[in-house]
């Protein structure tokens, strides 16, 4: 799981509490609109980074942006101002969602393709993530970078499940410096 231990923290603390009150998966909602906002806007992340701007100016914002969200979810983001650790809001976020799907066990995969992929490669990749982790319940984030130039890179946790051409070739390129 990626994130700051104070971040991990705060996470776990939020999903008890979401837990006891019956509300996890709507707080769950929550944090993945909050990661969402966050990875898309560079000017929110720069103003809760700030040291200039004021909590209760943050505070103020945050609740404005996030007005739909629960109880909960305000309630996390007054802690975090009173406790100057709104700059974490992310970290929180993103422990949140990955507790919240290991709770449920489901497992979170990211592939790497040079294409954005296809529905058969999604097929295949959710097999091979299916035979690698034994789980049927799989969210598959698709990131792109042509420089691999065809198959895909799989990475489930620790595990990392390389079928690119760029990783064929290298291994080639070595094959080949050995025997010279």
């Amino acid at each position: 799981m990626s994130g700051s231990k104070s971040g991990i923290r705060y996470a776990k603390a939020v999903l008890q509490q979401a837990t006891e009150a019956g509300n996890a998966k709507e707080v769950f909602a929550d944090m993945q609109d909050i990661s969402t906002t966050l990875a898309d806007s560079k000017e929110l992340r720069v103003v809760l980074q700030s040291p200039v701007i004021k909590g209760e100016d943050k505070k103020e914002a945050l609740l404005k942006i996030f007005n739909s969200q629960s109880k909960a979810t305000h309630s996390l983001i007054e802690v975090l101002i009173s406790n100057h650790r709104i700059n974490q809001l992310g970290n929180v976020a993103n422990a949140y969602t990955a507790l919240y799907n290991d709770a449920k066990g489901v497992k979170s995969a990211k592939v790497t393709t040079a294409v954005p992929l296809s529905e058969a490669l999604e097929k295949q990749v959710l097999a091979k993530v299916e035979e690698l982790t034994g789980s049927k319940s799989v969210t598959l984030e698709n990131e792109i970078d042509e420089s691999i130039i065809g198959g895909f890179i799989l990475r489930v946790g620790d595990l990392q499940y390389n079928a690119s051409i760029a990783n064929q070739l290298g291994n080639l390129k070595r094959e080949f410096s050995k025997s010279l």
